[in-house]
């Protein structure tokens, strides 16, 4: 059972999904653990460690084992420590409820940055800023905005429509699969993009979607999978985090499709079925958000990186590179290198929160 509960200022706290108990880093020793976890039953501790660096806490709505969107969180957060040298928090939420109180916990304790990882944390981030002007509450996948909120809006259409050339470029049956955790506007952008991509390709082309309805059931993820296979898929695009790890699965067993992954480069997940990934650089941006906390700087209502930033990209598994054709790498190379200029325009748009007054 994992602990929902904001731990100690000064402490990196994970917690694995797969595991049953606290892995504490930082000025605790393992001996400390049991009066670590008895203190946070008491409630947050007064603030201790380095006062006068960056204080940054992570949420993510998944385990950071995931290989994915909240394991590339993490190591984002790492590199905010290694580099900025702050003090930081991390700590996995799985409720709306727990959204809030967390945001809560983080801004009394004076946190400078306080991350959000995903679209999902947008509504608990407008209710609990205007409470603490003094911390900064970023949303990832988001463009929610307030005087001390800001969100990153990922340009993931971009490596999706790459990822949809390449899958559709690949292609002997014609038909190819998209898989999502959940049904949010960021992931349905990837998969229109990915249509789109595919489209332009092989106008003809049949593409099968569908969502697990969470990011951690890998069981249901490689049923998803078995099923579009059953219908012909033989390359498919997931989007679901730990459930995405079925979606391997399934490929490794039947030997019947090629798979595509997202937000982390999965090359090397399973290098034998993965053809690309869609590559989102969580550490990149991180920190490109954190040094401007830091240096205090004005924000932007909303932090947008894209392949200009190279903060998103699209890659090709060398190990399978060959299955893509001469011809599909051609346009893969002409429409990246339209991106990396800033001319190509998306075809799919969505917006996350209404404008601000």
């Amino acid at each position: 059972m994992e602990d929902q509960r904001v731990l100690p200022h000064f402490t990196t706290v994970t917690l694995p999904a797969h595991r049953g108990f606290l892995h504490v880093r930082g000025r605790f020793s393992s001996t400390l653990l049991a009066l670590s976890i008895g203190v946070a039953c008491a409630g947050p501790p007064p603030l201790e460690g380095n006062a006068g660096g960056l204080q940054v806490a992570l949420l993510t709505p998944g385990p950071i084992s995931d290989q994915a969107w909240n394991g590339e969180a993490y190591r984002g957060l790492l590199a905010i420590r290694d580099s900025l040298g702050a003090s930081i928090s991390h700590i996995q939420t799985r409720t709306p409820a727990a959204f809030n109180e967390n945001f809560r916990e983080y801004g009394r304790q004076s946190y400078d940055l306080v991350i959000g990882h995903g679209f999902e944390y947008q509504d608990a981030a407008r209710r609990i800023a205007p409470a603490f002007p003094k911390t900064v509450f970023l949303v990832t996948s988001s463009d929610v905005t307030g005087p001390n909120v800001a969100g990153i809006r990922f340009s993931f259409a971009e490596p999706s429509f790459l990822a949809g050339i390449a899958a559709a470029g690949s292609s002997r049956s014609g038909i190819i699969g998209a898989i999502g955790g959940t049904e949010l506007p960021p992931v349905r952008e990837g998969f229109d993009a990915y249509t789109a991509g595919a489209s332009s390709v092989n106008p003809e082309i049949r593409v099968l979607t569908s969502y697990v309805g969470n990011w951690e059931d890998v069981s249901a993820g490689r049923q998803q999978a078995l099923a579009q296979m059953s219908r012909g898929a033989d390359v498919i695009f997931q989007n679901a985090d730990a459930a995405g790890l079925g979606v391997f699965q399934a490929a490794r067993e039947s030997e019947r499709a090629l798979v595509i992954g997202a937000n982390a480069d999965q090359n090397g997940v399973a290098r034998g079925v993965i053809l690309g990934s869609a590559v989102i650089d969580l550490p990149l941006a991180f920190l490109t958000v954190a040094r401007a906390v830091r240096d205090k700087a004005p924000l932007p209502q909303v932090f947008a990186l894209g392949t200009e930033s190279g903060v998103v990209r699209f890659v090709i598994n060398p190990a399978l590179s060959d299955r893509v054709s001469r011809r599909t790498h051609q346009i893969l190379d002409s429409v990246q290198t339209s991106m990396s200029s800033g001319s190509w325009q998306s075809p799919v748009s969505w917006r996350t929160s209404p404008p601000a007054p």
